[in-house]
């Protein structure tokens, strides 16, 4: 979301650090990052840095004493070890605080990763990743850099004989020991009461944004359903691909031998990698580095370890899969229908303007494909009528407004959003269009409305203003009242077409013979991105509903939270799913 450009060196985006980190730089330079080195321990299975200590060594907290806490660091500056929790005290901030400038880098006891105390996220270093780097690749190489005992070598590790494959059937005994000894396994991992499938993202350097957008996508139950039936088979996809580009060499040369280096990469694959992990049944934290790599092949200008803009990512992620799927199947699609792949099968729904001339009543009409609505907040004019009786009108499960005493006068709804987004507006002087019947360019009014409903509806609010008069941006933080359970049918064409004409216009108009959006108008929420502090130094949070229970997604941290919490966050996007879904019989016939 910073509007800063970052230097370019051989074509390669060099990102700018973090003031704290450039101080601690000008201030000591790169010498105590390659001290660290010698600090640094690897272990080979899994190849992840830590700091070296004694095995029989616990890291506890200078501060509070506690060793269980989300995350232990140590201070670059006094090797002073504090705490850090996301939400509640944070130890290495007051640490940082009450010293003396320069004590606000720290380094990840568990996973030697830089962190800033005084902006509260990982950072990224040239030198700190070289050390790291230079750790793991003398600890492969040499077998150094870890203090555990290795294992014994294999015997006879040159002879392996080939053994032919037999299937196991178990005898009498071994029936008797599975049939006492083994339980049948529940939906839940038996190690941890989160639901299956919820696993944390690690930090990758600012990439909150994309694990936000992440956490919410690999719980879109239609998504989710598609890739965990293996609809998408990465080892398949593959094999097409590199038969197509070993079939197109001889036609690469006409080109200059150029092609396209973006052949190889699919990020429906990516997605189904990143899906088959979070749903393996590990805990431990995941780092989509390949998924990141992959965006950035098809974004390169958002290609930097800057924070990004999560809707951004979001709208350039699904284009990503609509264009590889578009241009693997050789043939045009509509996005609008929905049935192109299965980024618009799941987002896609259609948008129709009307613009009415003020003079005749002719209208011009336009159907636009979406995959997201974005909605301005309401001006802020107080408890006013109209925002009290849409509020009294769209209560959710009797939820009470207790949140508006608490919050400023200026409350917004998500149904006022969506009242003013289909609310038929004037056009000003500076738009008037040509109408057909008037033969002149006359002032009209124009009226938004939602043709087709999509499974999924993504609610983007404009949180993020920029002026180009006055060449500022600002973030507006008035808070969003979302209800858990939303109707959808006062927004739908068909019922302000109705309110507008009545019955009357439903013969003459072709685009509402379906009534099916209108029997799939009840949606309900199941994922919140939010975003916290300023504009170009915030952080973005999942709220993820799963089985009637809300689990917040802090990239790697996963922790369960009442559903009033939820209520108070500050939404950002919103992920709405239709509570039933009502299926078209197909006109094809299917051979037996």
């Amino acid at each position: 979301m910073s509007s800063k450009i970052n230097p370019r060196i051989n074509g390669l985006i060099i990102p700018q650090p973090c003031p704290h980190l450039a101080e601690f730089h000008s201030r000591y330079g790169s010498k105590p990052f390659r001290a660290l080195q010698d600090c640094l321990r690897v272990k080979p299975p899994g190849g992840r840095a830590s700091i070296r200590r004694d095995p029989y060594e616990v890291p506890r907290c200078g501060a509070c004493g506690e060793s269980a806490r989300s995350c232990l660091y140590a201070c670059m500056t006094c090797a002073a070890v504090s705490c850090h929790a996301m939400t509640g005290s944070s130890h290495v901030a007051a640490h940082a605080e009450s010293m003396s400038p320069g004590h606000e880098i720290a380094v990840d006891v568990d996973r030697a990763e830089l962190f800033c105390c005084a902006c509260g996220d990982q950072v990224y270093d040239r030198d700190f990743d070289a050390a790291v780097v230079l750790a793991q690749t003398t600890a492969s190489t040499l077998g150094g850099g870890s203090t555990t005992i290795p294992s014994p070598k294999p015997e006879n590790l040159r002879k392996r004989r080939r053994v032919d494959y037999r299937p196991w059937t178990p005898d009498l005994r071994e029936r008797v020991l599975m049939g006492t000894g083994s339980s049948l396994l529940d939906g839940n991992n038996s190690v941890s009461d989160l639901p299956w499938g919820l696993r944390g993202l690690n930090n990758l350097g600012n990439t909150c944004f994309m694990n936000s957008v992440l956490q919410a996508l690999l719980h879109t139950p239609p998504l989710r359903n598609y890739f965990l039936s293996d609809r998408h088979n990465r080892y398949f996809c593959q094999k097409n691909r590199n038969a197509g580009i070993a079939g197109n060499r001889s036609t690469s040369n006409h080109d200059g031998g150029n092609g396209n280096k973006n052949t190889r990469i699919c990020l429906a694959c990516d997605m189904d990698a990143v899906f088959s992990s979070v749903f393996s049944g590990d805990r431990t934290p995941y780092s989509p580095a390949k998924f990141l790599y992959s965006w950035w092949q098809h974004a390169a200008n958002l290609a930097s370890y800057e924070q990004q803009d999560a809707h951004e990512f979001f709208i350039s992620m699904l284009d990503g899969i609509h264009e590889k799927v578009d241009k693997d199947r050789r043939k045009p699609h509509s996005h609008g229908n929905g049935e192109c792949c299965i980024a618009h099968r799941v987002f896609s729904g259609i948008l129709r303007s009307d613009v009415m001339c003020m003079a005749c009543g002719f209208t011009s009409t336009t159907y636009d494909p979406c995959v997201d609505i974005s909605l301005e907040l309401e001006p802020n004019q107080g408890n006013s009528t109209k925002m009290a009786a849409a509020t009294s009108s769209h209560s959710c499960n009797g939820e009470a407004d207790s949140l508006n005493s608490r919050q400023s006068s200026g409350t917004s709804t998500l149904m006022g959003c969506l009242e003013r987004f289909t609310r038929a507006e004037k056009l000003g002087s500076d738009q008037k269009f040509f109408c057909q019947q008037c033969q002149v360019r006359q002032e009209s009014l124009k009226q938004m409305s939602i043709r087709k409903l999509p499974l999924v509806s993504c609610f983007h609010i404009k949180r993020f203003e920029h002026s180009s008069t006055k060449k500022m941006s600002r973030k507006v933080d008035r808070y969003l009242q979302f209800p858990f359970s939303l109707d959808m049918s006062p927004y739908l064409s068909s019922t302000i077409l109705r309110s507008r004409f009545g019955n009357r216009i439903f013969p003459l108009d072709g685009d509402e013979s379906d009534n099916s959006h209108e029997l799939s108008s009840e949606f309900e929420l199941f994922a919140v991105v939010t975003h916290t502090g300023k504009l170009d130094a915030g952080h973005y949070v999942t709220y993820l509903r799963l089985s009637n229970q809300w689990y917040k997604c802090d990239d790697a941290w996963v922790t369960q939270v009442d559903e009033n919490i939820v209520r108070a966050s500050q939404g950002y996007m919103m992920f709405y799913v239709q509570k039933k879904l009502y299926y078209k019989a197909t006109e094809k016939q299917v051979a037996p």
